[in-house]
């Protein structure tokens, strides 16, 4: 009976199209090269497309085909959307150690992969004979020191003049001020650790002569306070803020960190319309390097208690409406298939959010979609 009325419903559409060919074929319309006619005639046949399908639909046809799929039961979860960007892992405590006063490095007490504390003496180079020079400042000083003395005590007991007392006084502090000057000439001899760190690589070799160069004496690195800088695009300010949990993915350790983000920059680069961000990065195992490249997942929208569905299981009709497919009136592993339009919020992580359409406990068809339709019976 059922094959019957669908035999009609063809029957009399062919008939319609008949009629309507008899007027003008769809050739002769496509032939004539007018716009209006030929988006008419598509209009005509999507329409008795539509009609079938509902004749269709009301006969129940499918419902005679059992169709295996597999589907799973919706539950309340919290949704996270994440921005995705590209950053570079960096550490402010990464330096090349230049000599302050050039000469000949008459010490090198380190080689690469040594760890050093900070303040700790490095090398020195040659002073230039200020050690001389020290020692007859450090004489001049003595006595100017001793004059003074003996000066004031003369001017305490109202013996001398006061020229006399001041004069003494005025050499005595120029000839301190001379030793500190060249104690603090001497000092720059001294190369020392601006932080506690590792040498990373030895530039030079004990008796070279030195001085400040691009190259430098040594490299000193500390991975203990590494972080990731990047930009971030203008339209997410107010969305991050100092503490934002950060996923930190290092593609070549295959390993992910989570960071936090410490700075946030407070200029806009006119020219690619982004601002600045630091996140912060645990390195226990002191496996990240300066340079290394990461891909970081900012968080910048959190749903609570959302429905989500797997991205592909959502498909759209002839009226651009988003469906999923629902197993209804379950009874263990069988049910019948219901069509289920759905309004779709923000994707992440290959799922996306329903924020209308779906129950919280719905069972949704999760393989085997595309092979039914609305009403038919399922296996899963």
């Amino acid at each position: 009976m059922k094959k019957i009325l669908i035999l009609t419903t063809l029957s009399i559409v062919l008939i319609a199209c008949n009629s309507s060919e008899k007027k003008q074929s769809t050739d002769e319309i496509i032939a004539s090269k007018d716009v209006k006619a030929i988006t008419a005639k598509k209009a005509e046949l999507q329409l008795q497309l539509e009609q079938i399908d509902e004749a269709l639909a009301t006969l129940d046809v499918n419902k005679e085909v059992v169709a295996l799929v597999s589907a799973v039961k919706l539950k309340d979860t919290t949704f996270n959307h994440y921005l995705e960007i590209q950053g570079s892992i960096n550490t402010n405590e990464n330096v090349l150690i230049q000599p302050e006063f050039p000469g000949n490095l008459v010490e090198l007490n380190v080689k690469a992969g040594q760890k050093v504390s900070k303040g700790q003496v490095l090398g020195r180079t040659d002073d230039g004979g200020m050690s001389q020079q020290l020692a007859s400042a450090e004489n001049q000083y003595a006595l100017a020191k001793t004059t003074f003395e003996r000066q004031k005590n003369l001017w305490s007991q109202k013996i001398g003049s006061e020229i006399q007392y001041l004069q003494a006084q005025t050499q005595m502090i120029s000839a301190q001020k001379g030793v500190a000057q060249i104690k603090a000439q001497i000092a720059k001899t001294v190369i020392r650790a601006p932080f506690s760190g590792t040498i990373d690589e030895v530039f030079v070799e004990k008796g070279e002569v030195v001085a400040a160069s691009p190259q430098g004496l040594m490299r000193i690195v500390n991975l203990g306070n590494m972080y990731v800088s990047t930009s971030i695009p203008e339209s997410y300010i107010g969305k991050l803020k100092v503490g934002t949990e950060v996923d930190v993915y290092l593609t070549s350790l295959d390993k992910t960190y989570k960071g936090k983000v410490r700075q946030i920059g407070n200029f806009i680069n006119p020219n690619n319309r982004s601002f600045g961000i630091e996140v912060s990065v645990p390195n226990p195992e002191n496996l990240l390097r300066p340079n290394q490249v990461a891909k970081l997942k900012v968080i910048d929208y959190v749903s609570k208690n959302a429905v989500v569905v797997p991205t592909n299981v959502i498909q759209q009709d002839s009226k651009k409406n988003s469906f999923v497919y629902t197993v209804a009136n379950s009874n263990g592993k069988t049910g019948i298939a219901k069509k289920a339009i759905v309004k779709t919020g923000q994707s992440s992580d290959n799922v996306t959010e329903i924020l209308s359409g779906l129950d919280s406990d719905a069972i949704i068809v999760t393989e085997g979609m595309n092979t039914i339709s609305d009403g038919m019976k399922l296996n899963f």
